[in-house]
């Protein structure tokens, strides 16, 4: 029921936490100018921020997310009640789709932590393939871009070949039994955004862009199985 503030400079409290005024509403506010000492320019892009901020729309659906540029009052805001589904659809907008509803799917597994509790995995994966030749491939944990992939894109990657191959054979698509389809050939014109949400994420590399737990392969591999294999 009460507004408290605080501030910091170079990470040390300024002053003690104070008491402002009595509320109802709930949240945070907060309020920074970028130190000169620690970020080469200070002049913030619009453009960078409001691409950020679409893609935590579209992993976050429904949330909205606003942005306001005083400087120029140019002002985005964004709302997404599809999710990743229509981030997929942003990604292939200029583009010729062969399923114009993407695949999607989200599931929910539980694993072992280190306190012996269980934690949860949350998987999101929607897929859009057009008529072109690139792969686009787009994977987030917890939010973080994992531009250089890691443990959950492995796992789709694999699953994905692995079920367009046994339906291909189930169903006799093949002339030949000993033909398969290879993984450059599945991923043809594939558009997909693969979302994880984990308690206890573990990042590799410098850039943290990286997932390393090994556990959530094999959730996302399982999974990608049933979730393409139901469709």
């Amino acid at each position: 029921g009460q507004v408290y503030a605080q501030g910091y400079k170079r990470g040390l409290p300024t002053a003690p936490v104070r008491m402002l005024t009595k509320t109802k509403k709930t949240g945070t506010k907060v309020v920074f100018k970028a130190d000169s000492e620690i970020f080469e320019t200070t002049d913030f892009s619009f453009d960078v921020l409001s691409k950020r901020f679409r893609e935590l729309a579209f992993l976050n659906k429904g949330l909205i997310i606003g942005i306001t540029d005083e400087r120029t009052d140019k002002n985005h805001v964004f709302q997404y009640t599809g999710g990743i589904v229509e981030f997929v659809k942003h990604l292939n907008l200029n583009k010729e789709v062969l399923n114009k509803k993407p695949i999607y799917f989200e599931k929910e597994r539980e694993v072992d932590s280190r306190g012996g509790k269980k934690d949860s995995v949350m998987v999101e994966i929607a897929i859009q393939y057009n008529n072109g030749y690139q792969e686009n491939l787009f994977s987030f944990a917890n939010n973080i871009n994992t531009t250089e992939g890691g443990t959950h894109l492995v796992g789709f990657r694999s699953a994905l070949t692995r079920t367009v191959n046994n339906y291909a054979k189930k169903n006799n698509l093949f002339k030949k039994s000993n033909v398969s389809i290879s993984a450059e050939d599945v991923r043809e014109g594939l558009t997909a955004v693969i979302s994880v949400k984990l308690t206890d994420p573990q990042f590799e590399g410098q850039t943290k862009t990286k997932l390393g737990n090994s556990e959530v392969k094999g959730i996302v591999e399982s999974i990608v199985n049933e979730g393409l294999g139901e469709f």
